[in-house]
């Protein structure tokens, strides 16, 4: 099988020079007043003396550095001395004590998912733009989403364009409104349903504000002997207010320039694994989606992003009882009237999943058991099915000896997606010499390719470390899978 791959001269590695501005909180909330307390002790002149070479220093790298230590003045502006009066340049200084560089690729760059771009004006007849995205590891192991763009030529030529100079994070924004059932049913999947819980929802009406579920808790702590596990039940309710939120899509910026960030607290210790998809609307027009998982530091969730061009990015979390572990990806679309994705549910096989809405999964069949010898362990998706006239096409990968993670693929029926036609009996690509090499051994994997002309045009990772794209002649493999 893996003769009718070619590797391509190409490989995106990590670059610590790509960095973000973060709030920097040392320490506990007496180390911040007392470094607030330090900083206001300087004299006029010491404040504006630094905070012109902080400026000189780090605004070549963030021309928004001044906003941004305003932000973060304002996350800490509840510490200041109640006697203490401050000017524009202090405020500017304070933040930037309580700010930080963080190297979002510092320790890897992996697993990228490839679409056509939104824009595909100014190329050349048979090019296509497309958009990439991959997973940034930085500092403690958190992982954020990062980009890249590139175009492929009508003979298969595959130029990656080069980064833009800055990194900006995205903004988040939160709602302020929420409807009582869909909260109930989203703290049921977090697991934190329970009698506290219960009891301040208890207080709210069928849609509430933010404002109104803390005044709901005041008023249970108030009525209420209050215990250490109810406060743990309070905070559940109060994270759950930022867990779907939308995200500031700056227009005009280059792709390449945007980081998707952890924000809400089951995102705190990172988000994986992108597997976009441009999905087809009945109207014909398109929209963006993409499934991630994010971490929490003890427990995974299935998260969606979701994004019409010209509007902002909304992210949710997946909910029902087969949205659950890693690797779930949406068909480019609907089947049968309904949402369809492809998932792996038990850490071992591949399951195929029909909804009325894309938020919410319910039931799920087997599609896919290990078969092979490459694959024995465990098989996945390596991203959403791609249609082809014979049927859908869906990356897969299997996990076999010595934990070797190779590439192969499925047919499946187009109207039909849970009848396999065929698949492929020995891997595409399995991992050789330098790709053998990294974060985590003997491992290539993909979140997403795409088929443009003649070829599958495949990107994937090297061992967690770095991405290279390979070619498949699309016309050899679907004659090999039928």
């Amino acid at each position: 099988m893996s003769a009718m791959l070619k590797r391509l001269p190409i490989q995106l590695e990590r670059n610590p020079k790509r960095v973000i501005t973060r709030l920097f909180l040392p320490g506990d909330q007496k180390r911040i007043r007392d470094i607030i307390e330090r900083v206001c002790a300087f004299s006029a002149d010491d404040v504006k003396t630094m905070l012109a070479q902080v400026q000189r220093s780090f605004q070549t790298l963030h021309p928004d550095i001044e906003d941004v230590f305003l932000k973060h003045f304002e996350a800490v502006e509840d510490f200041l001395p109640s006697e203490v009066r401050v000017d524009d340049p202090l405020r500017r200084l304070i933040g930037a004590y309580f700010t930080m560089e963080y190297a979002i690729e510092s320790a890897a760059l992996f697993n990228p998912s490839m679409v056509p771009s939104v824009d595909q004006t100014g190329l050349p007849p048979g090019s296509v733009r497309f958009a990439m995205s991959l997973r940034a590891t930085g500092e403690g192991h958190i992982s954020s989403i990062v980009f890249r763009s590139g175009v492929i030529d009508e003979t298969g030529q595959v130029r990656v364009d080069a980064p833009g100079l800055y990194s900006r994070p995205l903004t988040p924004i939160l709602p302020d409104e929420f409807q009582k059932d869909g909260f109930i049913r989203e703290l049921r999947t977090l697991g934190a349903w329970n009698d506290c819980t219960q009891a301040v929802t208890d207080l709210l009406g069928a849609r509430f504000t933010r404002a109104q579920l803390s005044e709901a808790i005041d008023e249970l702590r108030a009525n209420a002997s209050v215990s250490g596990k109810s406060e743990e039940s309070f905070d559940d309710l109060l994270a759950l207010t930022r867990t779907f939120y939308e995200l500031q899509a700056p227009q005009g910026t280059d792709i390449s320039e945007v980081v998707i960030f952890p924000f809400a607290d089951n995102e705190r210790n990172g988000i994986e694994d992108m597997r976009l998809v441009r999905f087809a609307a009945d109207d014909g027009s398109y929209e963006y989606f993409g499934t991630y998982t994010a971490y929490n530091g003890s427990r995974i969730f299935p998260q969606l992003l979701r994004y019409r061009p010209n509007e902002n990015i909304k992210i949710c979390m997946l909910t029902g009882s087969s949205a659950q572990n890693k690797g779930m990806a949406l068909f480019p679309r609907k089947i049968r009237d309904k949402y369809a994705m492809v998932a792996r549910l038990d850490n071992e096989n591949l399951y195929y999943m029909e909804s009325d809405n894309v938020l919410t999964w319910d039931k799920a069949q087997v599609l896919q058991r290990p078969k092979f010898p490459w694959e024995a362990i465990q098989i996945g998706n390596c991203g959403s099915p791609l249609e082809t006239h014979v049927g859908w096409l869906l990356l897969t990968h299997g996990v076999g000896p010595m934990r070797q993670y190779c590439i192969g693929a499925t047919l499946l029926d187009l109207e039909d997606p849970c009848r396999v036609i065929g698949q492929t009996r020995e891997p595409l690509l399995v991992p050789t010499g330098e790709e053998r090499v990294g974060y985590v051994p003997n491992v290539v994997y993909s979140c997403g390719g795409m088929i443009h002309g003649k070829n599958l045009v495949l990107p994937y990772a090297m061992s967690d470390m770095a991405t290279s794209i390979a070619l498949v002649n699309i016309d050899d493999l679907l004659e090999t899978l039928r």
